[in-house]
């Protein structure tokens, strides 16, 4: 089975998972994403985890040898891009 491009793992999280922004970096094996959903609200890191390996299913196992996210609400996201636009250089 090939390794899934950095495009296929977007597609997979954003087809188990509703998203307001989705980034997806990787070389097949490692991947790292920015996953911004309102369906984070309220909840913890860990659940935010869990809900986007829900999305992912067994490709997580199977295909994807690790991930590492960023999970934001649509606040937090826009209070971080907020924060960066306004100071360019911290």
């Amino acid at each position: 089975m090939a390794d899934p491009t950095p495009q296929q793992v977007r597609d997979f999280i954003a087809a188990g998972l509703a998203c307001e922004h989705l980034e997806v970096e990787g070389d097949g094996r490692h991947f790292f994403a920015t996953i911004v959903s309102s369906a984070f609200d309220g909840l913890p890191r860990v659940r935010r985890h869990q809900r986007v390996y829900a999305a992912l299913g067994d490709r997580m196992r199977e295909q994807i040898h690790a991930l590492s996210m960023k999970t934001l609400t649509p606040a937090e996201y826009g209070a971080e891009t907020g924060a960066s636009k306004a100071h360019p250089h911290s």
